[in-house]
């Protein structure tokens, strides 16, 4: 614990504060694009402690948040289909697609079990061989290479009954296409660590280029956060855009190669819908033709039934406000009445990472740097 105590240090985020503030002449608007991010900036008062220099709004940082509604109503739908279990991660189960929730669908007899990875659900197919399993695999490219291994796996054992309903997300797109909102206040980033071990940071250069603003990779304690945003400040301060890595401890320029090379074999980029934000170029992973054999929507060729299509949203969840920093969860009318995590309306009120409910948790019952 000693090592994580080392960058939750009160006096040393209490000296980066100051130093924030001393060098900052005006408020800059810093978006973070990572929910475990956001529920620390919020957990130790690191919002409130810079208010006065500093306007954090979070961004699309969730990926179960962004999942589009219609993939949840694809899941729904091959969960109540004879023979078929549906796994996924236990936040999906709560979150609504366009009417109901894959909890309402177990409510209802359909086969939906809970799983901490793709893995546990090639051991649910080999355990129930009368049974097709489908994950429902979903997350940014930090989850998409064990969900590639799975599917690898699954074709060394020569497993006939499992397949992946993919929904997974680039987040790199994401952050191009919030900076191409004409209502864009965005005037730096922080980049998501865990995001980056993967994939590595030289590819945020071109868009340092485009678009003239800073990026730092940042981690999740609060002093990785403070770092960073004293790095954002800075290069706001002297207009001098660059890309800074604040997680070196993690972080590579290249990112985890063997990772890539596992997800470059069974995925292809692709556009894919976002809840709240559309179809988004090359924001997303498809399972590519040589292993259809594992892609759920093949196999089952539900989209004939209900395809995947813009997911633009079918109810009165804020979350595109909210995910693209438009509004902070509290200006949404319904956060804390009508919507709370016992009774979510959306998924950034239901996801452990979603930005509701870090507001839930945190702000409303008031936090601060001690």
């Amino acid at each position: 614990m000693k090592y994580v105590d080392d960058f939750r240090n009160p006096e040393q985020a209490r000296k980066l504060v100051e130093q924030i503030r001393r060098r900052a002449t005006q408020r800059w608007v810093l978006m973070d694009v990572c929910g475990g991010q956001t529920h620390s900036l919020m957990r130790y008062g690191i919002e409130a402690a810079l208010a006065d220099c500093v306007e954090l709004i979070h961004g699309p940082g969730c990926p179960v948040c962004v999942t589009p509604s219609d993939a949840i109503d694809a899941a729904q739908y091959l969960a109540l289909q004879p023979g078929v279990i549906l796994a996924s991660f236990g936040d999906m189960l709560r979150v609504p697609g366009s009417q109901q929730t894959l909890m309402n669908i177990r409510a209802r007899g359909g086969e939906v079990r809970f799983v901490y990875s793709p893995i546990d659900a090639i051991e649910l197919a080999k355990q129930n061989p009368n049974s097709h399993v489908v994950f429902f695999a979903v997350g940014f490219e930090t989850t998409a290479p064990a969900t590639a291994l799975a599917i690898l796996h699954a074709k060394k054992l020569g497993l006939e009954n499992f397949s992946v309903l993919a929904s997974h997300v680039r987040v790199l797109p994401a952050m191009e296409a919030l900076l191409q909102d004409s209502e864009c206040r965005i005037q730096a980033f922080l980049a998501a660590g865990h995001v980056c071990t993967v994939t590595g940071y030289q590819q945020y250069e071109q868009l340092i280029q485009r678009f003239q603003i800073p990026i730092v990779i940042a981690g999740f304690e609060p002093l990785d956060l403070l770092q960073a945003i004293w790095e954002a400040v800075g290069m706001l301060e002297s207009e001098l855009p660059s890309i800074v890595n604040c997680y070196a401890r993690s972080v590579r320029p290249a990112g985890n190669q063997q990772a890539q090379a596992t997800v470059d074999e069974v995925y292809e980029i692709a556009d894919q819908a976002w809840r709240g934000f559309g179809v988004i170029p090359h924001g997303g992973l498809k399972i590519r033709q040589q292993y259809r054999h594992f892609d759920a929507s093949k196999r089952f060729k539900f989209e004939q039934v209900m395809p995947l299509a813009s997911s633009m949203g079918h109810d009165i969840c804020m979350s595109a406000e909210v995910m693209s920093g438009r509004i902070k969860p509290p200006q949404c009318p319904y956060f804390g009445v009508q919507c709370t995590t016992e009774h979510p309306l959306g998924a950034p009120m239901v996801s452990s990472e979603g930005a509701c409910a870090a507001y839930m948790l945190y702000h409303l019952r008031g936090t601060s740097i001690s």
